[in-house]
């Protein structure tokens, strides 16, 4: 079977794992859909911003994102991407995530992906490819998840505020200016957000920005504009913030 970059051709082949290979340009954006195998989207160069209606991730390419089967997500390319994705049968694979899970992509994980999309589609399951595909699935139930996602919460009043937030990441407006300009008090705004997010709103704004910020760095931009941009008081409080969040300094995915 040739190597096709249709992923419907990817769902329905005699391997419990498939490998896609697909390039995107800058700016591409894919509508809302789903498969009915699971799917682990990794970019070996840019970053993609997945939607699902739980949230939004950002997946720089030192991460990647499980998407189980049947859920509905959409993308959208930062920068030119260079994306490799995995198709798996769960029916035949055990012990994998149940939930959408941004995960840490080490180097031997991205070399086995790299190395799968090169292998048959109808791989020989005794041999090189096979092989390739049990390690790269060892390697995927190991990998330490990324604090990447951006839990969305379902109340209207809830959604504006994160909308007008994301829109203009700097503003430094506490709750209670929020509750006057969607119409409820600031407690309350805090309690709903904590239940429909699982994070307070200082926290949510923090990984919101930093988020944010993953996408400005795959597009070359330099920290101290970031940062300005993020509303932070210097390049070196958005270095510790970011730092602190993700466990690398911003330069690690600047213009990758």
């Amino acid at each position: 079977m040739a190597r096709s970059v249709d992923p419907d051709d990817y769902q329905h082949v005699p391997r419990p794992v498939a490998a896609m290979p697909k390039d995107f340009a800058p700016g591409h954006v894919i509508a809302p859909h789903s498969h009915p195998r699971a799917q682990l989207v990794h970019a070996v160069a840019g970053l993609m911003w997945v939607e699902v209606p739980a949230g939004t991730w950002a997946v720089p390419p030192r991460c990647a994102l499980w998407i189980p089967a049947g859920v509905r997500h959409s993308l959208r390319m930062v920068g030119a991407v260079a994306m490799r994705t995995i198709y798996v049968d769960t029916a035949a694979v055990a012990d994998l995530p149940r939930g959408c899970t941004v995960i840490e992509v080490s180097p031997l994980l991205r070399e086995l992906i790299v190395a799968a999309t090169a292998e048959p589609v109808e791989y020989d399951e005794a041999g090189r490819g096979g092989h390739i595909i049990a390690l790269l699935l060892d390697e995927l139930r190991a990998a330490p998840t990324a604090p990447v996602h951006l839990p969305m919460p379902r109340d209207r009043r809830l959604a504006r505020l994160c909308a007008a937030l994301l829109a203009a990441p700097a503003r430094d407006d506490t709750l209670e200016d929020w509750g006057a300009a969607v119409g409820a008090s600031g407690r309350t705004l805090a309690r709903r957000f904590r239940a429909e997010t699982g994070m307070s709103f200082a926290q949510w704004r923090r990984r919101a920005r930093v988020v944010l910020a993953l996408a400005r760095l795959a597009e070359g931009e330099a920290v101290g504009s970031i940062a300005r941009a993020l509303g932070y008081a210097s390049p070196s409080a958005f270095t510790a913030t970011f730092r602190r969040t993700i466990g690398r300094a911003p330069g690690a995915y600047r213009g990758t």
